[in-house]
């Protein structure tokens, strides 16, 4: 199976071609965010690369989120657009579970963060069992405080990757010896990672029904709820 993966989360933009388990092109970029420019020239050149045409793609996988709002809305459109004018199929990822992928050690539970300001993170927290990367606690938007809660009842190490940097201190002051920062590479997400494991998912029934997974109000809808508090805001906002 000829894959694209697609990683545009955050500041971080990872493009990868695979052949089933095989990497064929990868493309990863740290210093800007300007996805929009240079997300589809990296899409062509690493297809090309991979001595393919966008016909041979049978599957893309896309970060569907949570991120940056631009990063996530980016890399769904790009996927959505691929997968229905080729005809092939979409699988969407959490963004937090293709970082924790990247933590390949059982035995402790692994804690992705992206930064959500004033104290406040997305995260979940993960784990590996016989090989297999599955969810203890799920993706959500949250209070540094109210995480700590959740998290400090587990006795194994706790490996935390991402935008740590905010988070550090008060989690040590919980966790204490507990508490392992991975290294400045493992916050660096890695679409041949994200390809690799959305090979054995099953691709989505309605691509045109996929969104970006926000886990936040909008500000646009975070306004208009204010506005208006005895209404619901469940299609409000069109998020694609």
């Amino acid at each position: 199976m000829k894959i694209l993966a697609i990683d545009t989360s955050n500041r971080p933009l990872s493009v990868a071609v695979m052949e089933d388990d095989r990497l064929l092109a990868e493309t990863t970029l740290t210093t800007h965010r300007k996805h929009a420019e240079f997300l589809m020239p990296v899409i062509e050149d690493l297809v090309q690369k991979s001595d393919l045409k966008p016909t041979d793609l049978q599957r893309v996988v896309v970060a569907d989120g949570p991120g940056s709002y631009t990063g996530i809305r980016m890399a769904v459109t790009a996927g959505k657009t691929i997968a229905k004018t080729l005809g092939i199929e979409l699988v969407t990822v959490s963004s937090l579970l293709n970082l924790a992928l990247n933590i390949e050690k059982e035995g402790v539970l692994i804690n992705p963060i992206f930064d959500g300001r004033n104290q406040n993170m997305f995260t979940g927290l993960y784990r590996w069992n016989d090989g297999v990367i599955e969810s203890v606690i799920e993706d959500q938007h949250i209070n540094l405080t109210d995480w700590l809660k959740l998290i400090s009842s587990y006795d194994q190490p706790i490996v935390i990757s991402g935008d740590t940097d905010s988070f550090e201190d008060g989690m040590r002051s919980v966790l204490h010896s507990r508490l392992i920062v991975a290294d400045s590479l493992a916050a660096i997400p890695s679409a041949a990672k994200l390809g690799r494991y959305g090979r054995s998912k099953s691709p989505v029934t309605n691509v045109d029904a996929v969104v970006p997974r926000y886990l936040r109000l909008t500000k646009a809808e975070a306004d208009w709820k204010k506005l208006h508090p005895n209404e619901d805001t469940h299609d409000y906002v069109e998020k694609i």
